[in-house]
């Protein structure tokens, strides 16, 4: 579900630096609205619900909704993704409020390559928040990356090591055709990332589960997905 079009990062692959025109408030769904189609999901054997954006945490009063939300019969798990901007300051209430699973993410570990990404001197309150994140014993949290050949591509064993040391499931993205901004010169398929991955890692596939569309691998001490 998502909870709001506002962002506040601008990835070049998501969105241009003027951003984009904002859908008007009265488009939006309410916190009521939400919880209303969230009740009907439950009654239909919905067990789990993912909160998306833009950028959740830019909603205000978003743990007010993840509240209700949680308590809803028959909802079992709530996740949520989010680029980790605000994540230092909101871990603890959204585990508090009910959220059992975080997905972060992030395409870079270096701090100057993370303004040139996302338009933004934001990186080191991403790496708060993942540390705040992991602080609160959320359970799994999983890094999210999407692969850009001639961008981050020098990355992906480094982002093996951190996923490894900080207890993180790493999860790759194929850098998929869905914007204006794509370019195929930065197109990398998800089976050379693989590769590149088994050339240094000893890797298995696991039966490791979670609602989406990830491969999943054993690797090294960790787990990896793999998603085109």
């Amino acid at each position: 579900i998502s909870v709001t079009d506002r962002c506040n990062l601008r990835c070049v692959y998501c969105m241009p630096e003027e951003g984009i025109e904002p859908i008007l408030q009265r488009e939006v769904l309410t916190f009521e609205e939400v919880a209303r189609l969230v009740r009907i999901f439950a009654d239909l054997g919905i067990k789990k619900i993912r909160l998306t954006g833009g950028e959740p945490l830019a909603r205000k009063d978003i743990t007010d909704l993840i509240k209700g939300l949680a308590g809803v019969g028959g909802i079992e798990e709530v996740s949520l993704t989010t680029n980790g901007v605000l994540l230092s300051d909101y871990a603890d209430d959204l585990k508090g409020a009910g959220v059992n699973r975080l997905n972060i993410s992030l395409d870079t570990l270096r701090e100057k390559r993370f303004m040139d990404i996302t338009g933004r001197d934001l990186f080191r309150n991403v790496m708060d928040g993942i540390e705040k994140a992991k602080r609160a014993r959320f359970s799994p949290i999983k890094l999210n990356v999407v692969v850009m050949r001639g961008i981050n591509d020098d990355e992906i064993l480094d982002f093996v090591d951190f996923s490894l040391s900080k207890g993180l499931v790493i999860r790759f993205i194929e850098f998929m055709k869905i914007t204006p901004l794509w370019r195929e010169e930065h197109f990398m398929a998800i089976e050379e990332v693989k590769s590149i991955c088994e050339r240094s890692f000893a890797m298995e596939k696991t039966g490791y589960e979670g609602p989406g569309p990830a491969e999943y691998y054993k690797i090294g001490c960790g787990v990896a997905g793999f998603i085109k």
